[in-house]
């Protein structure tokens, strides 16, 4: 296993994030439901090998040609009784399960990391009303049988909104018409958008209604060409980069994007940092950061680099509406709180959140533990511009979940981070 060691530096470059993994995760799925259709903007992470990796049990063979992806029909018969390896994919796994019920598929869900822990309890109280059997209501493997019958369904807003997302690729497959019906408010609101997006794009027809959506039954997925858009998650990291270390200009975004996350440009700006946006791309350098408040409710991926960005804002920083990133690939809350710590943050974990105390400089000089999370590992890189003294970030290698890339482009801007052993 490898590790990072990051010195202090300056950042100045260009850089340009990923394709949105969020998008990409959908088109695939309707392409691959459409029988055909090509995905531009592709990279080979492992949560996209998870997605184009168990889409082949529908028929389909995924053929990658650079960070394009065309989706045809296969020869090769799939097994009767598949084995799905989400890898640690959570998207992979909460969109497919009711894809596959709703084609009557018997298979068997596998995961790694934390995933076969990750709460399935949504589909667990409502997928056995309509029609499908599961071996395993706590988690994998799963194995799924029956049918998905169209009706009525209820759940809660407030737990990840990726159950919404797979219900809405299923429903339109069964024979009659459906609901899903809200009991709680939502949460993560847009990543239901870019469902819809998606699923419009592929001839896939969703009414909204009070409480929830109205879906008709019967319906046919067409093959759609995707241009997947740069991913707002992942830009955060890099302009947060620019925000602490220096300054950094984003390109390959798309500024009306329907990605909630688009919104660190204004929480960038809160805490101070100077962001400005034009036709060639979008600008962020250091200013006098200061403490904010924060509802991270609709934006939970952003919580740990917004975490970051507290420690070293003077004043307080509050973020709320987090609790559920207890379940992510780490306990996020305990993850970034700790690593922070060690570097000389102050920080403390709330009951649905974080409260930091920001200082000017951290100390840096210690071994961060990554807790196999790509998200945190990303982090504490952009930590390490604001420490007074170089870290190691352990098993680094765990950004290869989705931006295999990030350290290449982290060095081109300016960032200092070299491969080590770990101890």
């Amino acid at each position: 296993m490898k590790g990072i060691r990051i010195s202090p530096s300056k950042i100045s470059g260009r850089a340009a994030p990923p394709p949105s993994k969020s998008v990409a995760h959908r088109a695939v799925i309707c392409a691959a439901l459409a029988g055909g259709g090509s995905i531009s903007g592709v990279i080979r992470s492992d949560d996209m090998r998870a997605t184009l990796g168990s889409v082949e049990a529908i028929g389909v063979k995924a053929v990658v040609e650079g960070e394009k992806v065309i989706i045809e029909k296969s020869a090769i018969i799939p097994p009767e009784h598949p084995i799905i390896d989400c890898i640690e994919s959570g998207s992979t796994l909460r969109f497919l399960i009711p894809v596959f019920a709703a084609l009557g598929m018997e298979c068997t869900f596998i995961g790694r990391g934390r995933l076969p822990q990750r709460p399935l309890g949504v589909y667990a109280g409502c997928l056995p009303e309509h029609g499908v059997s599961l071996s395993n209501m706590d988690g994998l493997p799963l194995t799924i049988s029956g049918r998905l019958q169209a009706g009525r369904y209820e759940l809660p807003g407030d737990v990840s909104s990726q159950f919404i997302s797979g219900l809405m690729f299923a429903l339109p497959l069964c024979d009659g018409d459906s609901d899903i019906i809200l009991t709680t408010p939502i949460e993560s609101a847009s990543y239901i958008d870019l469902t819809i997006d998606a699923l419009y794009n592929a001839g896939i027809i969703i009414q909204k209604v009070n409480n929830g959506w109205h879906i008709l039954g019967g319906q046919t997925y067409r093959p759609y060409e995707y241009e997947i858009e740069g991913d707002w998650s992942q830009a955060a990291f890099l302009l947060a980069m620019g925000g602490v270390g220096g300054e950094i200009t984003l390109d390959g975004v798309n500024l009306q994007s329907l990605q909630g996350d688009i919104i660190i440009l204004d929480i960038l700006r809160q805490f101070g940092a100077e962001v400005q946006t034009s036709e060639h791309g979008v600008k962020c350098r250091r200013g006098d950061l200061q403490g904010v408040k924060i509802d991270a409710s609709q934006i939970p991926d952003l919580v740990p680099i917004l975490a970051t960005l507290g420690a070293l804002a003077e004043g307080e920083t509050i973020i709320s509406g987090a609790s559920r990133l207890r379940l992510k690939e780490s306990d996020r809350l305990e993850a970034v709180s700790h690593c922070l710590k060690l570097l000389g943050g102050h920080i403390e974990q709330t009951e649905d959140g974080l409260r930091i105390n920001g200082v000017n400089r951290l100390f840096g000089g210690v071994t961060l533990p990554s807790f196999n999370d790509h998200r945190i590992a990303m982090s504490m890189a952009v930590a390490a511009l604001g420490c007074d003294n170089p870290i190691i970030i352990e098993d680094a290698e765990c950004v290869a979940k989705s931006w295999p890339d990030f350290f290449n482009i982290y060095n081109k801007c300016g960032g200092v981070a070299d491969v080590v052993r770990n101890r």
